[in-house]
Order: structure tokens, then sequence, then C-alpha cells
């Protein structure tokens, strides 16, 4: 067991194991929506290419400094204005007025048995949140988190079982991408292998509920001056806010993973209470409208060839063979493939795990009917890194209800032609 100093330095991982270092959570008078911030100054953590821009002709400056000082940021990790060496003195000392490159703190890290990591991260108002990386061969997977904690309560979740508070800055989502790198002791400066090579929205909360904060961060992933990710490695996982599905395929080529679990209203409405609201026939109407090609406003098309559908197997709930054939008619014409995922348990739940032999001829169905059908490993549940096992520390917001959740169907028209499209290529 290892403690971490969070006012220390990111350096080399440390042995496995650690402990948690306190942080008391909040009182509610300092819960809101969005985190606390240095207002004196601008974090530049929360801008992409676009905002960065904007920044420096702000300061009197020309716009091409974006990408003299993002390449700092993303690529070499580096937080002191004054190495950056290609910017003149002046400018440098001007920075360190009106700016700073502030990551969260890391209060806990722990590695599994197979090689995981999760860390707790600390934010600003003293919530903290959940990161896991997860290494498979040549293939890296980073799963990160989109708000702290999440509010649509799905019943086999330990996440939606801590409440919600609020959702994460720009800087605090791509700031868990920046801390994995810099923990794994590797930068993009060229050549070698990637500590990250892939990355999941798919930690605690629902990404499409901080829409603009999402796709922002999204964007510094797959920008070659930042992480140079390719949109075929880069996955956004949503329960299904449908009006937002809309939006997203305007603004963003990532891969789309859904989560759905059940394949009737009435057992998704007990499982994915967001179901009530966009039942599956109306969701399904949304994902045949994602992955449709349409060139005028989707330059890379091609992008969304398909949907991963992830179905998590609870025994005697949703793991029958009627239920793999209820799928099957579901995405029958769909372009999908499909990940079942064993339930990780947590306490106080009261659903299992299915059998291994009730999961095996789940996919055997799947598979017959042509479908393509992973089951997923089971990665990291020594120190609860697991799916559906992220729970961070959350001062649940008081009083807090759906009426809270941003109605997307007010969203203006100004939002989307903010993001114009830019072809992206591996």
């Amino acid at each position: 067991m290892t403690q971490i100093d969070p006012s220390a330095p990111i350096a080399a991982a440390p042995s496995v194991g650690a402990a948690v270092v306190g942080a008391a959570p909040p009182s509610e008078s300092d819960l809101s929506l969005g985190p606390t911030t240095n207002t004196a100054t601008v974090n530049l953590l929360d801008l992409d290419r676009r905002g960065m821009e904007a920044f420096f002709v702000s300061l009197g400056e020309k716009p091409f400094r974006a990408t003299q000082v993002l390449p700092w940021i993303h690529r070499f990790g580096v937080t002191d204005f004054n190495a950056m060496t290609n910017l003149g003195k002046a400018l440098r000392a001007r920075l360190g007025e009106v700016a700073h490159i502030t990551p969260s703190e890391v209060l806990l890290h722990q590695e599994a048995v197979d090689g995981t990591h999760k860390w707790l991260i600390r934010l600003s108002d003293g919530q903290a949140i959940e990161t896991v990386y997860i290494p498979d061969g040549e293939r890296t997977t980073l799963c990160v988190s989109s708000q702290v904690g999440c509010p649509l309560k799905c019943a086999f979740c330990s996440t939606g079982h801590q409440g919600f508070n609020r959702n994460l800055s720009v800087a605090e989502i791509i700031g868990q991408v920046w801390i994995a790198h810099r923990w794994l002791g590797h930068d993009l400066r060229g050549g070698g292998v990637r500590a990250v090579s892939n990355v999941v929205v798919m930690g605690m909360g629902e990404p499409l509920l901080n829409f603009d904060n999402v796709v922002a961060a999204m964007d510094l992933m797959l920008d070659d001056l930042a992480y140079g990710l390719s949109w075929r490695h880069v996955t956004l996982s949503t329960a299904g806010v449908v009006p937002a599905l809309d939006r997203l395929r305007e603004v963003s080529p990532v891969n789309l993973a859904l989560s759905l679990h059940a394949t009737d209203d009435a057992l998704r409405d007990q499982l994915v209470p967001l179901n009530r609201k966009y039942p599956l026939d109306e969701l399904f109407a949304a994902c045949r409208r994602y992955v449709a090609v349409d060139s005028r406003h989707h330059p890379v098309g091609s992008s969304h060839r398909y949907i991963t559908f992830e179905y998590v197997m609870l025994e005697g709930v949703n793991d029958s063979p009627d239920h793999a054939r209820a799928l099957v008619r579901r995405l029958r014409g769909l372009p999908s493939k499909v990940n079942l995922i064993p339930f990780n348990p947590f306490p106080g739940t009261p659903y299992r795990r299915s059998p291994q032999e009730n999961i095996d001829r789940f996919r055997d169905i799947l598979l017959a009917a042509g479908l393509i059908t992973i089951t997923r490993k089971t990665r990291g549940g020594d120190i609860d890194a697991a799916c559906g096992q992220l729970v961070g520390q959350v001062a649940k917001r008081p009083g807090f209800s759906e009426r809270h959740l941003p109605r997307f169907s007010e969203w203006s028209e100004s939002t989307l032609r903010s993001r114009s499209l830019q072809t992206v290529t591996e």
C-alpha cells in the first residue's frame, strides 16, 4: 500500500495498491452544477483548439499561438509557461499573469493483479471521480468520467446509487487523459508506444447530459496538436438521450456505444429509468439515424458504420434464450455489434451475475444470427475498477431531480453552428 501525496508532482506509477488520502466532501452550500474554479485566471486545460485561438485573440495575439501552446500542454505534459521555449519571454510572462495549467489531484492509485490501474481524482471543490486504465496487449484503454456521480440511477450500476452532484468541466475530463499519460511516464513527442491507444467516455456519469464539455474534450483527444487519437479509437457510451444523439451525429465523428441491457420497455424501464422518457422504439429510430451516412453534415460518415450495444448479464432477469432472440430481432438490419458484460456486483445490489453457461448460450444465439458478439473480460475487479463499479466521492446535490437535466429540445441552432465539424483522419 502506497500513500500518495496529492501536493507532489505526478511521477512514475508507484507499487501496487494505495491508501485513500482523506478529502472531506463539501458542505451543501458549496454544491453547484459546475466546478469551483479560480476565476482570476483561465485554466488552459479547459480550452480546445477553437477556444485556445479565441483566448489568444482576446490577448491581442494571433490565433496561431494556439498551435504553439497546445502541444506543450497535452503532448509534452508541461504546466510551466517558462518552459515553452518557442514563445517569447514577454508572452510567457503575460500567460503567467492571466492563465494557468492546473490538472486535478490524484488522491489514490491502485493497480490490480491483471495490470488495470485506477485513480481516484480530487476536484477543486473536494468532490472525487474515478478513472480506469486497462492494458490488453498492444491495445490500452482509458475509461474516463464525465460527471460527478450520475443522475440516471440505472438499477445495476454502483455509480448511479451514489447520487449526482454536477457536470465535469472540459479541464476535468481531458485532465484524466493528461494524468494517465503523466502517471504512466509517457509523452507524445514522437516515437514509442502510446500509453493510451483508446479512450472510452464510459466512466461515471451520462456523457450526453454534459454535451458541450464532453464534445470539447473529445475534440482534444482527436486533435493532432493534443492526443492525436483516431476517431476509431474514441468511444462515447450513453444510456440513450435521444435528442442529444441526433446532435452528436452532427458535430463529432466518434464511435457510439449504447447501454441497452433489455429488449422490451417494461424491463428496460426498471433497469434504465431513462427509458421511461425515451422508450425503445424512439431510441432505435435515433440509432438508425445515427448510422445513416449524410455527407452534407458528416464528411466522415463512415465512422458511424455500426453501434456497439452493451448488455449487462443479470441472472434470471435478462439472460434467457428468449431475451437473446428478442435482441436479434431488435438489431436486425442495424449495423451493430454486441458487448455482453458479466455483471460486477457491489454492496446492496439485489442482482447476481449470470452463470457462464447462460452467457455462452446467449452469445451463441447472437452469433448464429450473424451478430458480432463479444463477452467483455472482467478487468480490475479486485480494486473495484470493473464496469459499473466506479463510485468516486460524491456529495449528492440536495434536492436534485430530473427537472434539473438539460432540456435538449430547446437547444439553439447556434450550439451546432459554433461547432463546425472538421474532417478527421487516422
